[in-house]
């Protein structure tokens, strides 16, 4: 295998099959059924279903050994260029108009001076394999999830399937990060929309990690955070007074939605009290990110190799040339990706719609075809999320699509790495 995880002929018991995915077997009924319960009580896995479909594949993803070393190696190269990029940005406010972020974010970036005071660094970065090896689809910089099912569903499912073990912890190694710096059983505010229980999940699992270290963490809207002479301080009917650090889980294009009085701009920068992750992580969240490369200092090599060539939709053809994928700069969990011949054709029609009237929010990024992995005679499209932590690969999150696109309909795998 290569360095972009392109297989040779012996790193596959059949030379013809060039595929990463090592074979798995459907898991029992029962089996799945007992997953499915501990993930829900043990994980905070509390959205098992959708309607009638499970959100929990029957399958894990398993990777050879060589496979996972090569993601690490990758994800660790994307990190170190990413958060160079991410400080040359912050002080070339010529760009930030490029990247597609709204106009009260522009504002407040130009207005951050100084940097924010960061803590843990989480980014994850989304893979998907190739006939060329493996790409990336995105990077999720500024507040990136699964850590409970990244952390919780391996340690499940990897007794079921003979010698494998899990890519890593990462909630264990993100709670780590966050404390590293702090004094003994600090006060950590967990920031998320508190109306949205796949928010809260994530942030009640990492809660209790970060308790098992001897933090005590409270959760909380960041309405109900303060800002005081650059530190953060608690102002709700649960928990009052100054924190340690605060964990963001909101994202950053949506802070310019909140009061005044909760003084949100304090995330992008001019604060004391460290903050995982930073807003200005939007600058690299944003699709649009590769628009601003060739007026950067900061080289980007493994950048440039692994995702694909990515346009202003008024630069392509996209109407007339299926090899287009469209995105919104902003989009998460692969809300509103247009694939023709994929998305259905309603969707495509209002996304096409949207194109044309706010180029400047979305991006065309050339099309691939995924590796398939074919489970009891099905097709399925596996993605790999890798998150490292401060720079170093902590473990990955998987889903499974019926579909060459993963989005809010494709269920969480474990990804297991098979053991020599």
């Amino acid at each position: 295998m290569d360095v972009n995880g392109r297989l040779r002929p012996n790193d596959s018991n059949d030379s013809n099959v060039l595929t990463p995915w090592r074979p798995v077997n459907v898991l029992p009924a029962d089996v799945v059924a007992t997953i499915r319960r501990r993930a829900i009580f043990e994980c905070c896995k509390w959205d098992p279903q959708v309607e009638d479909v499970s959100t929990i594949a029957e399958v894990p993803i398993v990777l050879e050994t060589g496979q996972w070393r090569a993601l690490a190696a990758m994800s660790e190269a994307l990190a170190a260029e990413l958060t160079a990029a991410e400080e040359e940005l912050r002080h070339r406010p010529d760009l930030h108009g490029t990247l597609g972020l709204p106009r009260a974010v522009v504002t407040a970036l130009r207005r951050a001076n100084p940097a924010p005071t960061n803590g843990a660094r989480l980014i994850r970065f989304d893979f998907h394999h190739t006939a060329d090896g493996w790409r990336i689809s995105e990077a999720n910089s500024d507040v990136p999830g699964g850590l409970n099912e990244a952390s919780g569903l391996p340690r499940l499912i990897a007794g079921c399937v003979a010698r494998t073990r899990g890519a890593g912890d990462v909630a264990a190694a993100y709670a780590a990060g966050v404390m590293a710096s702090l004094p003994p059983k600090p006060h950590i505010a967990l920031v998320h929309a508190t109306a949205y229980s796949d928010d809260r999940q994530v942030m009640t699992y990492l809660a209790q990690r970060l308790a098992e270290r001897g933090a005590r963490a409270s959760l909380a809207s960041p309405a109900h955070l303060r800002w005081h002479e650059g530190r953060a301080q608690l102002a709700a009917e649960w928990a009052t007074g100054p924190v340690d650090a605060v964990v963001r889980f909101y994202p950053g294009e949506w802070m310019d939605n909140l009061p005044r009085a909760c003084g949100w701009w304090s995330y992008f920068g001019g604060t004391a009290t460290p903050i995982s992750n930073p807003a200005t992580a939007l600058l690299t969240q944003s699709k649009r990110f590769p628009l601003v490369w060739d007026s950067l200092r900061t080289q980007l090599p493994t950048w440039r190799t692994l995702l694909p060539q990515t346009r202003d939709p008024r630069d392509v053809p996209w109407q007339h040339d299926d090899g287009w994928v469209l995105k919104p700069a902003l989009g998460r969990v692969g809300e509103d990706v247009g694939i023709a011949g994929v998305t259905a054709v309603p969707d495509w029609k209002r996304i096409a719609r949207d194109v044309r009237r706010h180029a400047g929010h979305w991006i065309a990024q050339r099309r691939f075809a995924p590796t398939p992995l074919l489970v009891a005679d099905q097709t399925c499209y596996p993605g790999i999320g890798v998150y490292t932590v401060n720079g170093r690969a902590a473990g990955a999150y998987g889903r499974v699509a019926d579909r060459p696109l993963i989005d809010a309909r494709a269920r969480d795998a474990a990804v297991l790495v098979a053991e020599s």
